[in-house]
């Protein structure tokens, strides 16, 4: 199983943050620009990769003020989970954390690792910046 991983600190109480990213409909202000056709509710999301594939996911468990998993809601080329943690880190301020836990193979991991760090990061810097504007 490859981890890709990165946390970022957000000037927000953690239930504020917990509350943003359980909901679907929030993420689509942390995707970057290959990310096309965004359609979501509540606990689902659809949308497309430029030049890649269509992916949905769905949210798969939330823990309150702790973590939001989401998985595949349809067959996906390799297993995959995104899990967002956050925890309080004083004065208001939250640790934010994503982790994609994918099963690649070993050339899927040599075209896709880069890729997903960026993801990764990007996500992270896009939430601090949506939830400290």
């Amino acid at each position: 199983m490859t981890v890709i991983k990165n946390q970022i600190s957000i000037d927000k109480p953690v239930a504020d943050v917990y509350a943003f990213l359980a909901d679907c409909n929030n993420h689509e202000q942390l995707m970057p620009d290959s990310i096309y056709d965004w359609t979501s509710t509540r606990d689902e999301a659809r949308f497309t990769i430029r030049n890649m594939a269509k992916l949905a996911l769905k949210v798969d468990c939330r823990t309150e003020n702790s973590t939001v998993v989401f998985v595949p809601a349809e067959k996906a080329p390799f297993d995959v989970a995104l899990q967002w943690k956050v925890t309080p880190s004083g004065n208001d301020a939250t640790l934010a954390e994503l982790v994609i836990e994918a099963d690649l193979n070993m050339m899927m991991k040599m075209l896709a690792l880069k890729p997903l760090q960026k993801l990764v990061d990007s996500q992270l810097e896009a939430l601090k910046k949506t939830l400290e504007a």
